[in-house]
């Protein structure tokens, strides 16, 4: 295999999970995101099942444009060339009818999902060119697709996901780099802790009575579509649980 993916927000969720399952696949892999010790701690549960995996780490807040910038051009001469970028990092913060969203919730979400994405590519794209299998998968959602009561910013920031993965499914054709979009519906994972800022309680009943998608489910659909062959390109996919049919209608047993 030897590719070699970089995967922004890998100290959990979803990141966490592609991070595991390329790994059996024989990925190279640059881990990236802000809380340093579950990176670590993520690296070392590597490397105890499959002791050979090539692992780089670094901390990084993709919400700074500087911090993005330097932290490419500071890697390691044997990590310079990325074969699959991962645009994990994302959010959502915040539940409120937009009359009485919180701008701190707004601007988080706006900075992480859209910019931070935006820096992320801009940053990694020049060093994709070289690959002969080059392949950015962009994390959207449901929300990116529908828009759902008090949902409104995050909606916003997925549906922009949406628009710049088709961007540059068109910007980067000419140059032969894949793109495709994962637009996940409900993943136990913390994102919905994060939304209600630490509310266990609230953050669990979001998924009470469902069974719903977890963040090995989505790596490993990743993976099917990065093994696909040089010619063909996954442009966009939306999954689902089986008992979840919108982004609010739900099957709870």
């Amino acid at each position: 295999m030897n590719r070699t993916v970089l995967i922004t927000g890998a100290s959990s969720g979803i990141g966490q999970a592609c991070a595991l399952v390329l790994a059996k696949e024989g990925y190279r892999l640059a881990l990236c995101a802000r809380r340093t010790e579950r990176l670590e701690a993520l690296k070392n549960e590597i490397l105890q099942d499959l002791p050979e995996t090539e692992i780089y780490t670094f901390t990084l807040d993709v919400r700074d444009a500087d911090a993005v910038q330097q932290a490419m051009t500071a890697l390691p001469e044997a990590w310079q060339q990325i074969d699959v970028l991962i645009n994990n990092a994302g959010l959502s913060q915040g539940l409120d009818p937009i009359q009485s969203g919180k701008l701190s919730d707004w601007d988080t979400m706006i900075d992480t999902n859209i910019k931070g994405l935006l820096y992320v590519s801009r940053a990694v794209i020049p060093l994709m060119e070289s690959s002969k299998n080059a392949h950015i998968i962009n994390i959207g959602s449901i929300a990116g697709k529908e828009v759902y009561p008090n949902g409104n910013v995050y909606c916003a920031t997925k549906h922009a996901v949406d628009a710049l993965n088709k961007a540059m499914r068109i910007d980067l054709l000419e140059k032969g780099i894949r793109v495709s979009a994962i637009h996940p519906g409900m993943v136990e994972t913390e994102f919905s802790e994060v939304r209600f800022h630490g509310d266990t309680d609230r953050a669990k009943a979001v998924y009470k009575g469902v069974d719903a998608l977890s963040g090995q489910d989505i790596a490993e659909v990743i993976a099917f579509v990065l093994s696909r062959r040089a010619h063909i390109n996954i442009n966009d996919l939306l999954i689902m649980p089986t008992a979840q049919a919108t982004g609010t209608i739900v099957n709870r047993k």
